[in-house]
Order: structure tokens, then C-alpha cells, then sequence
């Protein structure tokens, strides 16, 4: 599925971030695919994330991959998440690690280079359950 595609089939699961003049700094690419499963559970997945160098360290990141979590769960009521990142890229890993990812599967070799993937996987009731008890929390101090 290209990523126009992606932007198309699910609104609001991918979105894209902009600096102040209005510029594309970082987007996050997700789909939500129907289960084969027998427990009928409905699986997102997140082919794509980035941010420009020049904006990386500022959070833009966590909020694409968390925004785009939190309508998965609550609009599309996915049960869970998953990704896959290159095994280097420790910096992206630490981040989903961060957000409630786990390490579920390594894919060897998955990219052009022969590098191999870390898939990672993450309960979006989970997510979720925390954004509101920090609204709890924050509403009621």
C-alpha cells in the first residue's frame, strides 16, 4: 500500500508535522489491517516514521507515533500495534521502548542493505488506559 494510500484509507491514523512556517518536518505512515485471527482482533501497523534531522531531540516523533496510537485504539478499536525498525537504529528503538513497544520478532535480512528488523508490538489499551488517567490526574490534582 503506497503512503497515499495509507493517508486515505484511515483519517487520522498518519499525519504529518509542520514547523512554524508551515514546512513538513515529520509524518508517521500507519494502516489498520483486518484480522485473519479467530479472536476477530483488528491489527494497526506503523510502516512509517521519520522526522528531519534538523528536528529530531524535540519530541516530534513521540507525539506523531503516540497521536496516531491513540486513534487507532480509540477510533478504530485496534487491539494492538506493531512496527518494525532497523536493529542499528538504537535511538528509534529506545523511543518505542519508551511509548510501551516490545521486542516480539527479529526478521533477518528485511531491508535492501541486508540489514536485519526488530518487529515490535504494543497493546494500544495500554496506551490508552494511561492517556486518561493522566487526564484524570491532571483534571483532578
Amino acid at each position: 500500500m503506497t503512503g497515499m494510500m495509507m493517508l486515505m484509507s484511515r483519517p487520522g491514523i498518519s499525519a504529518v508535522a509542520e514547523d512554524n512556517r508551515g514546512r513538513i518536518v515529520g509524518y508517521v505512515l500507519a494502516r489498520i489491517k483486518n484480522s485473519t485471527e479467530s479472536d476477530g482482533a483488528i491489527h494497526g501497523h506503523v510502516g512509517s516514521i521519520s522526522v528531519l534531522r534538523s528536528h529530531r531531540r524535540q519530541g516530534i516523533a513521540r507525539k506523531l507515533l503516540t497521536l496516531s496510537l491513540r486513534v487507532m485504539a480509540e477510533k478504530y478499536k485496534t487491539s494492538h500495534v506493531t512496527l518494525n525498525v532497523r536493529k542499528s537504529n538504537a535511538g528509534a528503538r529506545a523511543l518505542y521502548e519508551a511509548i510501551g513497544f516490545k521486542s516480539f520478532v527479529s526478521r533477518k535480512p528485511f531491508y535492501a542493505d541486508g540489514e536485519s528488523a526488530v518487529g515490535m508490538i504494543i497493546a494500544v489499551d495500554q496506551i490508552v488506559r494511561e492517556q486518561l488517567s493522566r487526564r484524570y490526574m491532571l483534571a483532578n490534582p
